[in-house]
């Protein structure tokens, strides 16, 4: 079944997307969702002028996606944690604690839905790498620094 994204879905596409999904999964989750529309030749027709319409906005938003990227790229997030005899944190640091330190250290207000870290959950001492959905297919590669407190 054809169905119009009505806003971003996992693993699925982006809003304003036209993808081909199995009906019981339109049928049953994304149309009573609200997360979709199906089809059909007139809503495709809406679609295609609403496209038009918002061309000029997503141009402006890549344009300042891709200035941030730039100015992401290569910083370095430098998080304290509480270790203990062997490297071990107590506890675990994970996308809200390099949200809020992103912040803090290079003023830069990101969601913490938009930071992937690398293995999901930092639990030693040392370097990792973190990734930036900022928009669609602009991404940032960030370096996190955990250090003993």
């Amino acid at each position: 079944m054809e169905i119009i994204l009505k806003q971003d879905v996992a693993n699925l596409g982006y809003k304003d997307d036209i993808v081909t999904v199995k009906n019981g999964y339109a049928n049953n989750y994304l149309l009573p969702q609200g997360m979709a529309i199906i089809a059909t030749p007139s809503n495709k027709k809406i679609h295609a002028e609403n496209l038009r319409q918002r061309a000029r906005k997503d141009e402006k938003i890549r344009k300042d996606a891709e200035t941030l990227q730039a100015a992401l790229e290569g910083k370095t997030v430098t998080l304290k944690a509480k270790v203990g005899e062997n490297g071990q944190l107590f506890g675990s640091i994970n996308n809200i604690q390099v949200a809020e330190a992103l912040k803090e250290q290079h003023n830069y207000e990101i969601d913490r839905k938009q930071i992937v870290v690398d293995g999901s959950k930092i639990k030693e001492v040392g370097t990792y790498k973190a990734q930036v959905n900022i928009f669609r297919d602009i991404k940032a590669e960030l370096d996190i620094e955990v250090v003993a407190e």
